[in-house]
């Protein structure tokens, strides 16, 4: 029987977020249909911000799969970081669900977005043409142990310096580390899906770096935003 699929992020009270999820979903469903050859069973869910809890959500769109013949269900978390969402809080409401569905449907967690290692070529993509600034890959950040190191070898192998919007170290004192050593024009990428409230409040912090270092030349990037090249990096991860 076909598999039914459901993308699973955040959620945000800005509705930019969920206007490129939608695109993003559609992308995907281009992407399942041609390898299937027929329209897939695909939604997007929300971990927080929705009118209902996750686990209700994923058993909703499962009894809506099993009503047309699917016994299974791909969850796809479209999470950069392996914080306490991913490695807690997803699985613990997909639990929930699968109890209140039962066995004839299979509820299946596939890996999340940040773990894929081709996630970077499209990050360089992203920096493309700013080839004589120092970058900056400033990600969210998260207390949980050990969840940043897949943002630190990800920096390294873009040859940019990490640094976190909600932890140490900041965009300020990385800002600070390049000048102390004669950087004078620096790219800031944003390692977020979409534009939204902290992008916006990223935009903004610049600006006011921009009044204290007056000398350096900043940039900013777009954070990675709906593509084909995203759609297909999720595809990666349906299929394994």
């Amino acid at each position: 029987m076909p598999s039914a699929y459901l993308l699973v992020s955040h959620g945000s009270r800005d509705p930019r977020p969920e206007i490129a999820m939608q695109q993003l979903a559609g992308l995907i469903c281009d992407k399942l249909q041609s390898s299937h050859n027929q329209k897939p069973l695909l939604d997007i869910a929300y971990l927080e911000l929705s009118p209902e809890p996750l686990h209700q959500q994923i058993k909703k769109f499962a009894e809506r799969a099993l009503a047309v013949g699917c016994n299974c269900l791909k969850i796809i978390p479209l999470f950069l970081l392996s914080g306490v969402h991913v490695m807690k809080d997803i699985p613990d409401e997909i639990a929930m669900a699968q109890q209140a569905v039962g066995q004839d449907m299979m509820i299946e967690l596939k890996p999340h977005l940040g773990s894929n290692p081709n996630l970077g070529r499209l990050l360089a993509k992203q920096m493309a043409g700013k080839n004589t600034a120092a970058w900056i890959l400033l990600a969210h950040g998260s207390r949980r142990p050990n969840s940043l190191e897949t943002v630190e070898a990800m920096a390294k192998s873009l040859t940019a310096l990490p640094a976190y919007w909600a932890v140490s170290p900041s965009l300020e004192s990385r800002v600070k580390e390049l000048i102390a050593v004669g950087k004078w024009e620096m790219a800031i990428l944003p390692y977020f899906l979409f534009a939204g409230g902290i992008t916006d409040a990223i935009a903004q912090s610049i600006e006011t770096l921009k009044l204290q270092f007056p000398l350096v030349n900043f940039h900013l990037a777009q954070p990675l935003g709906a593509s084909t090249e995203l759609a297909e990096l999720i595809w990666d991860l349906i299929d394994t």
